[in-house]
């Protein structure tokens, strides 16, 4: 997990799993305190994310206030196959390609 020089966000490459998940839902609670309207999460390096770190996830952008989003930027297809099945109508979750 690296801080976006280019914008408000993070960049994270691997495998979100157990053994990581700490750290993944430690940048989450950091994202989740940023000021800004739209944070980015830069995903095009992840090779794998399980349930618990989509979750993670969605259960973060729940607890952003109103008129907040976090932006995907290149999700791995599980990530967002998984946000269609169980979270299809997160408004504050935006999937970019």
């Amino acid at each position: 997990m690296h801080p976006l020089a280019d914008r408000t966000g993070w960049r994270a490459a691997g495998e979100i799993t157990l053994a990581t998940c700490p750290a993944w839902e430690q940048t989450l609670d950091r994202l989740a305190l940023r000021d800004a309207e739209v944070c980015h999460l830069e995903l095009s390096a992840v090779t794998f994310i399980d349930v618990a770190g989509v979750s993670a996830l969605a259960v973060t952008a729940q607890e952003l206030p109103a008129g907040r989003r976090i932006v995907l930027d290149q999700p791995p297809a599980t990530m967002r196959r998984l946000l269609e099945m169980f979270w299809p109508d997160l408004a504050a979750i935006e999937v970019a390609a």
